[in-house]
């Protein structure tokens, strides 16, 4: 049996891998269009690598994938982060968690893991063919009884597979090759970003940082979306973990309004107006002869306290005593619902994800294989799938990966 992987990252080398040691005899070529492959490997959590996360319960699991959150599942509880860590371990990588879950080598070097699939696959006899950019996939024979997928390089004559597993990651030319045998592309859009708000409040507060807000997320007809986490300021509008949870959510609705949208901010989302409210009052009271400015009340940073006195108008050298019930008021709605425009998108380090790709409703996810053409499976992110950030992605790729090469052999 031949076996063509188009694609060497992370997704393709799990899936040949994982092939190869169901199969020894079968014959499996990875077709990378580079000089180096898994450089996304090489590249991810600034080097280190974050391999996956420490989130070990299925259906806990998929609430972090946007797109593909059903159907994965099914694949979670066959191949999840317990048994990633199970698989680097068997190979000799051990892998630890931080305390926000996500999983890196010991080594915190990315090469650990590169340098693990390539001896794994070099051991189980997998050819790895370096700047085979494919041409096109054609299938051949299928009149004479002898299906087969002829794939053609540039620079090179055209061979014949018996299965191909295309894991392109997010390159057209894989959706042009997916296309080619019958499957339906969900058009791409970024997934992952900061937004861009241009606001008095936020001027000159990059780097301030909140450990718990409530994000909600309006535009237009759509349903909001809403989220809740740390969140930052920057020099360009606000990042940070809820936010960038929300853009991945809310990818598809802010691509359609060209990144507009209305964003309300919760900075106390564990107490309620009545709460805050009254909060404010007692400090009043025993704070009397106190600056406004200067003195915060509530557990938010002080200089973004001060931003919101003079937002609402209060001179800087007014006293607590001094405090009007309208200023009161506007205190406490820019605590509770600050409401802040979305102009554009931002960047983020991990931008290179988006959602979008092969239509998953085309794919069988007990095997990976396409439900229009047989022999040929999918892995990774060709699917329209994507996860958030924090190892998420890479999971998806090991397990529909893992899935593919489990099948592709049978």
């Amino acid at each position: 049996m031949r076996i063509a992987v188009v694609g060497g990252g992370a997704a393709g080398f799990f899936g040949a891998i994982t092939a190869a040691s169901q199969l020894r005899s079968a014959e499996i070529v990875i077709l990378e269009a580079g000089d180096q492959p898994l450089e996304k490997v090489r590249v991810s959590g600034g080097g280190r690598c974050n391999v996956t996360h420490h989130c070990f319960d299925p259906a806990e699991l998929v609430n972090n994938f946007p797109r593909g959150h059903k159907e994965l599942r099914g694949p979670f509880s066959r191949f999840q982060p317990r048994d990633t860590v199970e698989w680097f371990e068997q190979h000799g990588v051990q892998l630890k968690a931080g305390d926000d879950g996500r999983m890196f080598p010991v080594t915190d070097n990315s090469e650990t893991i590169v340098d693990c699939f390539l001896t794994t696959s070099r051991g189980l006899g997998i050819q790895l063919r370096r700047n085979a950019r494919v041409k096109s996939i054609a299938i051949v024979g299928a009149d004479t009884g002898h299906r087969q997928f002829e794939i053609e390089c540039h620079d090179a004559a055209p061979e014949q597979y018996d299965r191909v597993l295309l894991a392109t990651g997010s390159e057209h030319q894989g959706y042009r090759f997916a296309q080619s045998l019958g499957h339906t592309i969900v058009s791409c859009v970024p997934s992952l970003f900061t937004f861009k708000v241009t606001d008095n409040r936020l001027n000159d507060l990059s780097g301030i940082s909140f450990t718990r807000v409530h994000l909600t997320l309006t535009s237009g007809e759509s349903k909001k979306l809403e989220q809740t986490g740390p969140m930052l300021i920057t020099h360009w509008g606000l990042s940070g973990p809820a936010v960038l949870k929300l853009s991945a959510w809310g990818a598809r609705i802010l691509h359609d309004t060209h990144y507009h949208a209305d964003l309300t901010v919760n900075f106390l989302p564990d107490m309620t107006i009545e709460e805050v409210t009254t909060e404010l009052l007692a400090f009043k009271q025993n704070n009397a002869k106190k600056f406004i400015s200067t003195e915060t009340p509530v557990p938010i940073p002080k200089r973004y306290w001060s931003r919101i006195v003079q937002y609402v108008g209060i001179a800087d050298d007014t006293k607590w005593t001094h405090l009007r019930k309208d200023a009161m008021t506007s205190i406490v709605a820019e605590l509770t619902h600050a409401r802040f425009a979305i102009i554009g998108k931002g960047i983020f380090k991990e931008e290179f994800v988006t959602c979008g790709g092969v239509d998953l409703k085309e794919v069988d996810f007990k095997t990976m294989q396409s439900k229009l053409c047989p022999g040929l499976y999918f892995a990774g992110e060709i699917l329209d799938i994507d996860g958030l950030t924090g190892g998420f992605n890479f999971q998806s790729a090991w397990t529909t990966g893992w899935l593919a090469g489990m099948s592709i052999v049978v």
